[in-house]
């Protein structure tokens, strides 16, 4: 049996709807940006008029509809290694 922790999955439609899981925050967003933290890492998503159709954090789901341009992944243990205060500094 596969361990849970740990998983992120990324399925792109047509380059204008993104579909997330593994999502455990989302620290911004506007129309031409998303950063969010996955399970394995930071995710930025670059693109234009940007909108967040569908969230769930509970379940780590969330999806993504816009013109997207760029899916752009930070350091894979950032949110382990800054925690709840290292967030708050950065």
């Amino acid at each position: 049996m596969t361990d849970i922790q740990g998983r992120h999955n990324a399925i792109m439609e047509n380059r204008s709807k993104l579909m997330l899981t593994g999502v455990n925050d989302v620290e911004r967003f506007d129309e031409n940006a998303v950063v969010l933290y996955t399970q394995l890492g930071e995710l930025t998503i670059k693109g234009e008029k940007l909108h967040i159709s569908e969230m769930s954090l509970e379940s780590g789901e969330l999806n993504i509809d816009g013109e997207i341009s760029a899916l752009i992944y930070g350091q894979r243990d950032a949110v382990s290694k800054l925690g709840f205060f290292g967030k708050l500094l950065r």
